[in-house]
């Protein structure tokens, strides 16, 4: 009896913990962002949200992140297939590879953009010779592809981590029979590997659209015209430096889209993993 109440006691202590620093960590400062945006009622705030330099910034971000999620969900597939289906030199490299975007900071990954893209960088006489000859105006760094660029690096590792466990789980003896029966590569994969890892393709292109909409230090690098390549991260940063008291306000306001966004994917995240959660509880009765 003693020993059972010693572990509803730290029980409680433990959630009560969890709880508290959840609200002061999360929950607070993002009651406090809506709370500031409505500072200046309700007017104001969707005056504030829909001025040239927010819309602009918008679109830029819903281009990149639209873009983003494409890229990354294909090579998501194409290496989580690599890696769980073949055995091959150079694989656990690969792997590793995959999580540098984990290890690098995001101001240094839009840095290296510039030293590749950039005056000095050595792409530099490649992208000049190929606007001389065709009579283009390619322009990458501080422009809307290096933007993209800089969002796809950072994002990349969060669908296929999402899908190796996944197939790695799964195995490979149910394609093998089925190519053993004559399936085609693609049938294969729509018949039998998709059913698997639908959930989890679902799961890591929410993580990726997230992580894409809120970066800020990869974008801020390779982004410096306002209404032009401006995101809404960098948005809400310029209104909050201009130091007025219209512009902070605007600046809470603005970010209250970002978090309205958060809580809906936050909501579609927690809907996907319960049910990919009762899915493999389903095929785990199955068999």
């Amino acid at each position: 009896m003693k020993k059972t109440g010693e572990n509803k006691a730290t029980k409680v202590i433990l959630i009560t913990i969890t709880v508290v620093f959840i609200c002061l960590m999360l929950v607070v400062p993002l009651i406090s962002v809506i709370r500031n945006s409505l500072k200046e009622g309700f007017d104001f705030y969707f005056e504030s949200i829909t001025t040239d330099y927010v819309i602009s910034a918008l679109v830029v971000t819903l281009i990149a992140t639209v873009i983003t999620v494409f890229v990354n969900t294909a090579f998501g597939l194409i290496a989580s297939w690599a890696l769980t289906k073949f055995s091959f030199k150079g694989k656990q490299f690969l792997a590793t590879l995959i999580d540098i975007p984990f290890s690098v900071s995001p101001v240094i990954a839009g840095l290296s953009y510039i030293m590749t893209f950039g005056r000095m960088g050595w792409a530099a006489p490649i992208i000049d010779s190929i606007n001389e000859t065709f009579g283009t105006d390619i322009k990458i760094v501080f422009a809307l592809p290096g933007v993209v660029l800089a969002t796809i690096f950072v994002t990349f590792p969060f669908v296929s981590r999402e899908l190796i466990p996944v197939l790695n789980a799964q195995g490979t003896d149910e394609e093998e029979a089925a190519a053993l029966m004559g399936a085609k590569g693609f049938t294969i994969f729509r018949k039998i590997t998709f059913p698997h890892i639908k959930w989890a393709l679902i799961y890591g292109i929410i993580l990726c659209a997230a992580r894409a909409l809120g970066e800020f230090g990869a974008v801020n690098a390779l982004s410096k015209t306002r209404g032009v390549t401006f995101t809404l991260p960098l948005e809400i940063d310029a209104l909050y430096l201009a130091g007025s008291t219209e512009a902070i306000t605007a600046s809470f306001a603005v970010s209250s889209i970002l978090v309205i966004i958060a809580v809906v994917v936050l909501i579609l995240r927690n809907i996907f993993e319960y049910r990919a959660k009762k899915n493999m509880e389903i095929e785990s009765e199955e068999r």
